[in-house]
């Protein structure tokens, strides 16, 4: 593609975003930028940790909520990592929030609270990967970085009609994506390629008449846009099985615990499960419940991770009192109107909406 046609490409899609952009809470609107304000590094690095494996839809009100009760990443930074974890609860891909936590307290530590402005800087705190420092040295800093997304993917494969399967064409994607970003408003040009992928260039029926690329896409010119971008075939998901044990006291209180810090759902509350991994399957009778009790099959609840689906089978018991401190294993025990106060991921509530279906109003 002509560098001439690549100047006109990025101004038609930088027009087009002026116009038709989404409106979201972490943005700083072009109108704004002209008038000197620029987007906050901390708010534009939070929402893009957030929207990682999760719609703009869902991140929204998690954005706010953070950004209502640690508005300055030194607060994030200070707070309990229970508390943080407690927060992004629902949000999945729990490893992210930890990391969060481990980047906020890096960047107030030894960087006074300021990010770093340029990608290999940004690419140095704990978390913060390829995607996420381009990301932030575009928007936060109008860095003329390649920031490539699921949606961008999308829109530089079907705009150069790529016919490698994704993910080994990513580089080559990258590369076409980088001679199209233009020197002026990279931050912008970014976003509007995120929102063309979002709102126009969509997976399934894109609305190729509304597009601001159309004279220029060779999918839609030469070939079927729906077939881009072109994936290796999936390969079937194992299965895994295991239990979960939901006691109950007579005064209101259930029996959680702790995972450990590293792994799958790490530092995350749960009720006793038996020991299932992406691997291998735990046990699912009531033989491996955490204490004796009158243990009753109440359901089973279906959970798909990234890598496998989980089957747990449900057990409550409901017991009079707290067991004696030598037959209950380590753990803690919360009253059920503070469940949604603790970190108990979407699987973890589940589970207990399925033992105790008046336990949360929704998941």
């Amino acid at each position: 593609m002509p560098a001439q046609t690549q100047a006109r490409l990025s101004e038609t899609l930088l027009s087009w975003y002026d116009r038709h952009r989404r409106e979201l809470p972490w943005r700083v609107t072009p109108q704004e930028r002209a008038k000197g304000r620029q987007a906050d590094p901390y708010h534009v690095w939070l929402s893009e940790v957030m929207l990682q494996q999760t719609t703009v839809q869902a991140v929204k009100s998690y954005f706010e909520k953070f950004r209502s009760r640690w508005p300055r990443i030194q607060d994030l930074a200070a707070a309990p990592v229970e508390d943080v974890m407690a927060a992004w609860a629902g949000l999945g891909y729990y490893a992210r929030a930890r990391n969060l936590k481990k980047c906020a307290e890096a960047v107030a530590e030894q960087h006074g609270g300021v990010f770093p402005d340029t990608e290999e800087g940004l690419r140095a705190l704990p978390g913060i990967g390829d995607y996420t420092a381009a990301a932030v040295a575009a928007i936060a800093f109008d860095r003329p970085a390649a920031v490539m997304d699921g949606n961008v993917e999308r829109v530089i494969s079907r705009l150069y009609a790529i016919d490698a399967p994704l993910p080994g064409s990513k580089p080559q994607m990258k590369a076409k994506l980088r001679m199209i970003t233009p020197e002026t408003r990279p931050g912008d040009f970014a976003q509007a390629m995120m929102d063309l992928g979002a709102t126009i260039c969509t997976p399934k029926r894109p609305a190729c008449a509304l597009c601001p690329l159309r004279d220029d896409c060779l999918a839609l010119r030469q070939d079927d846009p729906e077939r881009f971008p072109v994936k290796a075939a999936k390969k079937e998901k194992p299965v895994r099985q295991g239990a979960a044990f939901v006691a109950v006291t007579a005064d209101g209180e259930v029996f959680l615990r702790r995972r450990p810090d590293s792994g799958l759902l790490g530092g995350m509350t749960e009720v006793p499960t038996t020991g299932w991994t992406a691997r291998l399957d735990g046990g699912s009778t009531a033989d491996h419940a955490p204490f004796p009790a009158d243990w009753q099959a109440c359901g089973v609840v279906t959970h798909v991770f990234t890598h496998f689906e989980l089957r747990l089978a449900v057990f409550r018991a409901a017991v009079p009192a707290r067991p004696d401190a030598a037959e209950q294993p380590e753990g803690f025990w919360a009253k059920v109107e503070t469940l949604s106060e603790q970190a108990l991921p979407t699987v973890m509530k589940k589970v207990v909406s399925q033992a105790l279906p008046n336990a949360f109003k929704s998941i």
